[in-house]
């Protein structure tokens, strides 16, 4: 039985279906939903440095470095010298871009299969304390 009172393995059984029901919908586009999130960050900052992208995405340098590693291996990203030799900036590859549109679709329609499947209330607590731990 669950152990209802410990919120860390709530949280995580809820956070396992989460990215079990985005990547079986971004499947075809062959992403997962963590290269997904990544691709789209770095398309909306445009080339960001790591240090913004790790602030952007909320993930550790290391945590984003493996992340990385994975998109350049498939060609979706590359990296190169930033304005110093301290900084790196991480770019869209056309096939990347390509890939992001692809997603896009697919994403809208795991949003909707996890608005069907969550009450409404437990959607915006979920929102609130991801806006939390920014704060």
């Amino acid at each position: 039985m669950l152990d209802v009172a410990c919120y860390c393995t709530q949280s995580r059984r809820i956070a396992r279906a989460l990215t079990d029901t985005y990547d079986q919908a971004l499947a075809p586009s062959g992403l997962k939903v963590t290269q997904f999130s990544l691709l789209r960050m770095v398309a909306r900052l445009g080339s960001p440095t790591i240090g913004a992208l790790a602030e952007a995405t909320g993930l550790d340098r290391s945590t984003l470095g493996r992340n990385l590693r994975v998109v350049q291996k498939d060609g979706w990203a590359t990296m190169s010298a930033g304005s110093d030799e301290r900084t790196r900036v991480v770019t869209l590859t056309k096939a990347g871009e390509l890939a992001v549109q692809r997603a896009v679709p697919l994403w809208d329609g795991a949003q909707a299969e996890v608005r069907a499947k969550f009450p409404p209330a437990l959607l915006k607590a979920l929102a609130t304390a991801s806006a939390r731990l920014d704060a």
